[in-house]
């Protein structure tokens, strides 16, 4: 582990990872690289356009509810520069374009359900003619809208039972009996705000007509296949008239697994109505204001513990803020309960999560897919237990971690019934990180030093991650590739999964290059498209390279059993060729070994195996095995298995104005066996990075009538380069591969790394209850906003904080 001290020092260094194996481990640089720094990487927006595009503007509901009691688009249509416009009368196909469950019209027909949602849509023969026909056309008051009164609260939506999908209960054990039978309880509640995805590309594709009354759809999107499904519903055609195709996203997060679909759509809708090429592309301020978010969530718990702080069972809840339709909020919902125990043992408890309809854009998949704000209820009754019992939280932590002991085998099985594997690696790993960070050292002179620095106030917190790799929607567990080999030596890779900056096809032409025994440079990937891998899943749960990497695998796998047959058939030398121990390696295809060995250069067989009428193609497909979850007895294995992790942060707090910094961070992660540690570790510096963006700066602002007030980059504040703690150690986990059948052993890396934030809120909530001698821990709401940390520490300060309490539900 490095310490990192300057700005240029802050790229950690791969050689901190053994690799098992050079080639397949090796820190190679994104397949995009050199085109991302030169602007050679090409993007929707950069697609020339073809002749004769036009370009669509949208229209945006101003309120968060009401009734649409007229609409002329006759009128828009005689604006100058405008070719069409549509709206909801104008779809030939389906008008819902729910995702999961129906919800999402594609225009509004006459009831407003968010301040931002899609009136209609006008194309014209320019970007800026489009936009100034939808100014144009409202100031005209083309739309007529009666307005009602909004429901902007989730929590008294959930009371009046106000919900998208019905609630849903995990319960292990009698939590009621144990509840009551408890030496001490301890209650508590927060709100965890939600977050913009923020990507640097926007919402945006091209549509171009085809033959036979098709479309080919470029756009920036996590899930062509549902895309490509969406459109032809809405065109009312067969599936196969419309292709979709991804060749990278300047970002994701979650924010283009669904709603990049309603803008393909609309302009497919104008590309097949005037029979030219459609381009639609959302400026930020109507990118945020039409677009879901991260779920905001309302959490509670009461939790019985013995007199060591040890969790003997209880009760959580969770509210998610699903916005006003179902979009993905059964399974993000579903997550946050699978991850509200984060890596401690509940014992007996019953988990909730509830479903709240409200009258705002609806919330959508954002890394950690509502994991994170499951584990935000479990951290801070952590740290709770902790000050009610007098112990330091990592203290708490460590005793309430999944683990094996005699007679209690509940304690490595969670509320929903998976048992935990590698605690061995769990526990380990937060030990090493213990002592790497210097932990117990630096707390007691952060206490020496809170003890006399009456304003300035140190906090240090450890928290770790358990985070469940696999969709929660079984079926979506599946991935296929497709190979091919030409006569030169060469190859290219297509599978179903996307690019969008994660370093997914890099991976995937590393796997490519391993199994072929062949040098990087001779594979290449090419752009997802629906003709070529269809009915694919959503690049999306971490699952990536999981997936589609154990297809390219499989296909490459076929491929070569099919040349060693060939070679050991037609391929005949002196000595003959032994078909058992067949391999290829350093571009050679080797038979025996020692003094028996002999070599075939790559491109010869390849050249060989087509004058012999062998196929030099192939498909790979892939399915998770052993996951199940029965969503009856809330019971099952939804996981194919864990990944974890554990950081410590530490902060300085100004308890006179609420200002902060974070002064250090040291993280400890577990990849299993990596497949490219560069890319790797670029995954949980970023992770880390945004997550501590969502917990501490990242405000979503609404005004009272739900109109979004915090739009762009002027009001929303991101992390920047100077947020980044002087200190940043990040190491990945050595010599623990997968204990799962994963591709070579490795673990996800896209989402865990995420929750590693939470020790940065846990260690503004140390620093403040420094003010009463860490007797209370203070309710800190997030994001944690210097006006919040100023606000808690005002309520520590206040006479009746000053004791030992009991924080009461509501």
């Amino acid at each position: 582990m490095r310490t990192l001290t300057k700005p240029l020092q802050r790229r950690n260094a791969s050689h901190n990872v053994q690799a098992h194996d050079p080639q397949a481990h090796n820190a190679q640089a994104h397949e995009s690289a050199i085109k991302h720094v030169t602007g050679r990487a090409t993007y929707i927006d950069d697609i020339p356009a073809p002749a004769n595009c036009l370009h669509l503007a949208v229209s945006l509901s101003p309120v968060a509810h009401g009734r649409v009691v007229g609409l002329d688009l006759t009128r828009v249509r005689a604006l100058p520069g405008v070719v069409d416009a549509i709206g909801f009368n104008d779809v030939p196909g389906h008008t819902d374009i729910g995702p999961v469950f129906p919800g999402d019209p594609i225009f509004i027909d006459t009831e407003i359900s968010y301040a931002g949602q899609a009136l209609f849509a006008v194309a014209a023969e320019s970007h800026r003619a489009a936009r100034e026909a939808v100014k144009a056309a409202l100031d005209a008051g083309v739309v007529e809208i009666d307005e009602q009164p909004a429901s902007l609260d989730p929590v008294a939506a959930a009371e009046r039972g106000e919900f998208v999908r019905p609630t849903h209960v995990q319960q292990s054990g009698d939590w009621q009996a144990t509840l009551a039978q408890a030496p001490l309880t301890v209650a508590g509640e927060q709100f965890v705000g939600g977050q913009e995805h923020f990507y640097l590309e926007g919402q945006a594709c091209l549509v171009t007509p085809t033959e036979d009354d098709g479309v080919m759809v470029h756009t920036s999107n996590q899930h062509p296949s549902e895309t490509q499904k969406l459109v032809a519903e809405v065109l009312g055609v067969p599936l196969h008239a419309v292709t979709v195709e991804v060749r990278r996203m300047g970002g994701g997060f979650g924010g283009k697994e669904t709603q990049a679909s309603p803008w393909a759509c609309m302009a497919a809708l104008i590309s097949r109505r005037t029979g030219r090429a459609a381009r639609l592309r959302l400026p930020r301020a109507e990118d945020m204001r039409a677009t879901g978010k991260r779920h905001p969530f309302h959490n509670r718990y009461r939790l019985g513990i013995d007199a060591a702080g040890v969790i003997q069972g209880g009760e959580l809840t969770v509210i998610g803020d699903c916005g006003y339709s179902p979009d993905l909020s059964e399974a993000i919902v579903d997550r946050a309960m699978f991850h509200a125990d984060n890596a401690y043992s509940l014992g007996q408890a019953r988990v909730t999560g509830h479903r709240a309809r409200t009258h705002f854009a609806s919330n959508t998949a954002f890394r950690g897919f509502g994991g994170p704000q499951g584990m935000m209820v479990i951290e801070a009754a952590m740290d709770d237990i902790a000050r009610r019992v007098g112990e330091d939280p990592l203290t708490i932590r460590k005793r309430n971690l999944y683990r094996q002991e005699d007679g209690a085998p509940q304690r490595r099985t969670t509320h929903y019934g998976q048992t935990v594997e590698q605690l061995g690696l769990l526990h380990e790993l937060i030990e090493r990180l213990e002592t790497s960070s210097d932990y117990w050292r630096r707390r007691r002179e952060i206490t020496e030093f809170n003890a006399e620095s009456p304003v300035i106030k140190k906090g240090l917190a450890l928290t770790p991650v358990k985070f469940g790799i696999s969709f929660t929607a079984q079926h979506l567990n599946q991935a296929g590739a497709l190979l091919h080999v030409y006569t030169d030596g060469s190859v290219q890779i297509n599978h179903g999964g996307t690019e969008m900056g994660q370093g997914l096809h890099t991976k995937i032409c590393q796997v490519v290059a391993r199994e072929l025994g062949l040098d990087l440079d001779t594979v290449r990937i090419t752009a997802t498209r629906t003709d070529k891998v269809p009915n694919t899943s959503p690049t999306a749960a971490s699952s990536g390279a999981d997936l589609n990497g154990m297809a390219a695998r499989d296909a490459c796998l076929r491929l070569k059993e099919r040349l060693f047959d060939f070679a050991a058939e037609h391929l005949h030398t002196e000595q003959g060729l032994d078909r058992e121990g067949m391999r290829l390696e350093a571009g050679h295809l080797v038979a025996g070994r020692g003094a028996s060995e002999r070599r075939i250069p790559w491109g010869e067989l390849v050249q060989a195996a087509y004058f012999g009428r062998v196929s030099l193609s192939e498909k790979g497909f892939y399915a998770t095995p052993l996951i199940h979850y029965d969503r009856e007895t809330g019971r099952g294995r939804p996981f194919y298995y864990y990944a974890f992790g554990a950081a410590v942060s530490e902060v300085h707090v100004d308890t006179l104005t609420g200002e902060y910094q974070v002064s250090r961070v040291d993280i400890l992660h577990d990849v299993g066996d990596s497949l490219n540690p560069a890319i790797d570790m670029g995954q949980v510096e970023g992770g880390f990075i945004q997550g501590m963006g969502w917990l501490t700066s990242e405000e979503l602002r609404w005004n009272a009538a739900g109109r979004l007030l915090s739009e762009g980059p002027a009001t929303y504040k991101i992390p920047t380069f100077g947020d980044l703690p002087p200190v940043f150690n990040v190491e990945l986990l050595e010599g623990h591969p997968n204990s799962m059948a994963s591709l070579y052993r490795s673990k996800a890396v896209g989402e865990p790394p995420f929750m590693l934030a939470i020790s940065v809120w846990s260690a503004l909530r140390d620093a403040l209850a420094s003010l009463v001698d860490y007797r209370a821990s203070p309710r800190l709401d997030t994001p944690a906003t210097p006006e919040r940390v100023l606000m808690a520490a005002e309520a520590l300060r206040a006479p009746e904080a000053k004791g030992p309490r009991e924080e009461k539900v509501t």
